[in-house]
């Protein structure tokens, strides 16, 4: 059961007085580079900022305290972004709510079963597109705010969108496009002076100092949203009823399925960055944990951060006490600073999504991935085709259902069925052998037998001779074997039943002969008939036909005597 428990009491076992002080530095940076992205992404999302931050402090302790990875870092990420605005938009805050609880249960119930490492079976192309389209989606919602175009409506839709924004572009503000463009200089510029401090911050700082002393007619948060409470939520349970939980299942599962992607590929790269090797079942439980308080407490979804988490293991984070760090002095930076989040200009806030746009394009890998094999570079494209111009669940499925196809078209052309009538066999242990005997055929097998090469066998048994007395079936090089397979070979086994042909069978590996085993078919042609190699194969036919011959000719020498007789 170790799998379940937390990395937290594992790693405070021997835990010491500089581990703690390393794990407090990189807990106070994590959560500076943390508040300007959760006012951020709250806006974006259609929620208010405090839903943001208050998501960040409650999931962030509980993902570190329960969780399965030694420097996760969890709280609300880019990658939920458009998930959650399709959610508010179509279900309103209440529905969000509701599905971030029923995503935490999914989550919980994911981890008990044991799923966490079914994320090794999602190709690397889905994740390289949908986060490539997810990071294009990013950025085009913050057009409106960072060139202060004023539009009240926004399609959508990622096409209408951009065609709204091409018709109003001229209603662009000056003085908003000038504070979008400084806070990315500034963002872009700040780490080659200080790596300490995030550029996101300082470019927040610098932009609303300018605004306010200069008094500049751009939009801020305060404007847009009122006073900012930095009052402490408290629990909440929206009204629940089936025919709601029914509607609202679909997007809870979504939150569920990439919340538990994006968390466990943080996981896997941060275990890269330390050497470590976490617990992906407990990760999934505690993310669940997680979703259920932020839900409860009026919180969003949450998930572990991969941006966040690099910061936190290149600062000396190594415990969890990191992460836990994090969320109390988010909770202290709320309860000082909220008011004077209102005074941001929303532009500044675009200008750090749009960076954060480009740091999840991944489009060094995307384009790299490009000169890939087509099948993989269709599931790209595919991938991100659909993130971008439907949703992120319709991408997935699709992604994988198209990488499942393409993956079984390889094996089915990397499985061989062949007929050897060569002079010899190639194989270490004896001799060369001479030619086979005209009346023994032998077929090879190699690859995986399944469904998808089943066809391939029955193929090539259509030159099957049935005046052949044995047939042989190598199968060395089959590593396994499914239940379609197994009923071409049941088919092979009656026909040479009904023209009174011996199969016999060699170097069949462990799950081929426990398939046949179990389904009756080595009783069914004799167990004495299965052989280790090809060559005491060949001998055991010889031994079979030189037997049969024998009995054959025992029979007619009878049947001379009993018609003498008579």
């Amino acid at each position: 059961m170790s799998k379940f428990i937390p990395k937290l009491w594992t790693t405070l076992r021997d835990y010491n007085r500089e581990q703690f002080l390393a794990d407090v530095t990189a807990g106070i940076i994590v959560a500076i580079i943390a508040l300007p992205l959760s006012i951020a992404l709250g806006i974006a999302s259609g929620v208010t900022p405090e839903m943001r931050l208050w998501t960040a402090i409650i999931a962030g302790f509980f993902i570190s305290a329960f969780g399965g990875s030694r420097v996760l870092i969890g709280g609300p990420t880019g990658a939920f972004m458009v998930i959650v605005y399709g959610i508010v938009v179509q279900y309103g805050l209440d529905g969000l709510i509701i599905a971030t609880i029923m995503a935490g249960i999914i989550l919980i119930v994911m981890g008990v079963l044991g799923l966490g490492s079914l994320i090794k079976f999602i190709p690397y192309p889905i994740t390289t597109g949908f986060t490539s389209g997810i990071a294009l989606v990013i950025f085009s919602t913050q057009i409106n705010d960072f060139f202060g175009l004023n539009l009240s409506e926004i399609p959508s839709e990622f096409i209408e969108k951009w065609g709204a924004y091409i018709r109003h572009f001229s209603q662009l503000s000056l003085s908003t496009t000038f504070v979008g463009i400084l806070a990315l200089i500034v963002a872009i510029l700040w780490p080659k002076f200080n790596k300490k401090i995030p550029g996101s911050l300082i470019a927040l700082v610098v932009t609303t100092l300018l605004v306010q002393v200069f008094h500049l007619e751009v939009m801020t948060v305060g404007a847009k949203f009122g006073e900012l409470s930095r009052a402490m939520p408290m629990p909440h349970l929206p009204v629940v009823s089936i025919e709601r939980l029914k509607e609202l299942m679909k997007p809870a599962f979504t939150i569920a399925v990439l919340g538990a992607i994006e968390s466990l590929l943080a996981c896997v790269v941060s275990d890269g960055m330390i050497g470590g090797r976490h617990r992906s079942n407990m990760e999934l439980v505690a993310q669940g944990i997680a979703n259920i308080a932020s839900g409860i407490m009026g919180g969003i979804p949450a998930t572990g951060a991969i941006a966040r988490t690099a910061a936190n293991v290149k600062n000396g984070g190594r415990t969890p006490v990191a992460g836990i760090v994090h969320a109390a002095v988010l909770f202290l930076i709320v309860m000082i600073f909220m008011p004077y989040a209102q005074l941001i200009p929303l532009s500044s806030l675009a200008a750090v999504l749009m960076i954060v746009a480009y740091n999840m394009s991944e489009w060094r890998e995307f384009a790299a991935l490009l000169q890939a094999p087509k099948s993989d570079v269709a599931v790209l494209l595919m991938t991100f085709s659909l993130t971008v111009l439907i949703d992120l669940v319709a991408a997935i499925e699709v992604g994988i259902i198209l990488a499942a196809f393409l993956f079984v078209k390889r094996m089915a052309d990397a499985a061989d069925v062949s007929i050897l009538l060569t002079d010899r066999f190639e194989d270490e242990e004896t001799e060369p052998l001479q030619k086979m005997e005209k009346d023994v055929v032998v077929y090879e097998l190699n690859g995986p037998f399944f469904f998808g090469a089943a066809d391939k066998f029955v193929e090539a048994l259509r030159d099957f001779r049935e005046d052949y007395r044995v047939l042989i079936l190598r199968m060395r090089h089959v590593p396994i074997m499914d239940v379609t397979a197994f009923n071409a070979l049941l088919r092979l086994e009656k026909r040479c039943r009904t023209h009174h042909v011996k199969l016999m069978i060699s170097g069949v590996q462990a799950q081929p002969y426990k398939m046949m085993s179990k389904n009756g078919f080595v009783q069914r042609i004799g167990e004495t008939y299965f052989y280790e190699t090809i060559h005491e194969a060949k001998a055991g036919a010889r031994a079979w036909m030189a037997q049969n011959e024998q009995t054959r000719d025992e029979h007619f020498l009878q049947y001379l005597k009993e018609q003498t007789a008579h």
